[in-house]
């Protein structure tokens, strides 16, 4: 019982420090604000902050999908072909270790809708580890099954579906874990290198034009929802990693 809790009394603990220091260093708000104003101003401004949240979402959300649909896709594409593999590895290399801040300015320029070229920045940051990890474990599977599958001349399609793709789930759901929270990470950098301002646009923003007034109790209520989407998007993959792989995986063992 006392290790499911310590979490949440080691983050109560370090929001006490916090709300203590302010408040005895009579730090202003402008500086840092304590915890208890920053909630006090996101429920605030919950109403305006919401819709910018919801985009943010989106744009999160959509980035993931893609990167799974793509990076499922093309690692299945290089487990059946070692030489399609080797041809086109090196691109989605050359994606992951490109900063996302010094081509969201040329995607933003190419690309006509502010929209899609923040998923797109989002895509791209999210993209590598789904591929990575997925071909890694498609290429785990144990060799003596790989003979067995060859003796008895399964399918290309046959080996994917019963051996590779079984083999390749723990670390499909550990690439999933990784993007969830780089795909959040993509869209907010991808916003705030777009300078992006109006009503169709994400916390990011909001940050943004909190800054230029020295409203910082508003930027930390932005942060704060960013914040709790990163969480409950790990918490969500956790649960998930739990269900798929709690009855079969060491990973999962307690």
């Amino acid at each position: 019982m006392l290790h499911r809790i310590s979490p949440l009394l080691s983050l109560l603990a370090l929001l006490a420090t916090w709300e203590g220091l302010v408040r005895l260093a009579h730090i202003p708000h402008y500086t840092l604000p304590a915890p208890s104003l920053v909630v006090q101003t996101l429920f605030a401004n919950f109403t305006s902050l919401a819709g910018s949240w919801w985009f943010t979402i989106k744009i999160t959300f959509g980035a993931l999908i893609l990167a799974i649909v793509g990076g499922v896709w093309i690692a299945s594409m290089f487990a059946l072909s070692r030489r399609l593999e080797h041809a086109l590895f090196p691109i989605a290399v050359v994606l992951q270790v490109t900063p996302v801040v010094a081509i969201a300015p040329l995607i933003l320029i190419y690309v006509a809708s502010t929209t899609a070229a923040l998923l797109l920045c989002a895509w791209i940051v999210a993209f590598f580890p789904i591929l990575s990890n997925t071909v890694l474990g498609l290429r785990a599977a144990d060799p003596n099954l790989r003979d067995l599958f060859r003796l008895y001349r399964a399918t290309p399609w046959q080996r994917l579906r019963l051996l590779l793709v079984p083999s390749a789930l723990p670390y499909f759901i550990a690439g999933l874990k990784i993007s969830g929270g780089l795909s959040l990470i993509g869209a907010v950098t991808a916003e705030m290198v777009a300078g992006a301002a109006g009503r169709e646009t994400g916390l990011a923003s909001r940050i943004l034009e909190a800054s230029f007034r020295t409203d910082t109790p508003k930027m930390f209520a932005a942060l704060l929802l960013l914040v709790i989407t990163g969480v409950a998007i790990f918490w969500t993959f956790n649960a998930l990693s739990r269900v798929l792989l709690g009855r079969w995986h060491a990973s999962e063992k307690p």
